[in-house]
C-alpha cells in the first residue's frame, strides 16, 4: 500500500500512471510504479490483476500531416 502524501492514485484509478515510479530499468523499457503498474515505454501498461492495457500514445509528430 501506498506510504505516499497525498496517496498515489490505485492501479484501478484512471490516473494511475501519476503514481511514484518504485524501480525503472529503462535499458529493459519498463518501470514499476507505487501502485503495483508495470508501465512500459510505449505506454502501454500491466496491471497488478494480470490485465494488460495497450498503448495509448498519440501519433508521432513526423506522422501528422499538415
Amino acid at each position: 500500500m501506498c506510504q505516499h502524501q497525498p496517496t498515489c492514485p490505485s492501479a484501478e484509478s484512471t490516473d494511475r500512471e501519476a503514481a511514484r515510479v518504485l524501480a525503472c530499468f529503462p535499458e529493459q523499457g519498463w518501470s514499476l510504479l507505487c501502485n503495483g503498474v508495470i508501465a512500459f515505454e510505449d505506454t502501454g501498461e500491466l496491471l497488478p490483476d494480470g490485465r494488460t492495457i495497450a498503448p495509448h500514445r498519440g501519433p508521432a509528430r513526423h506522422a501528422l500531416v499538415a
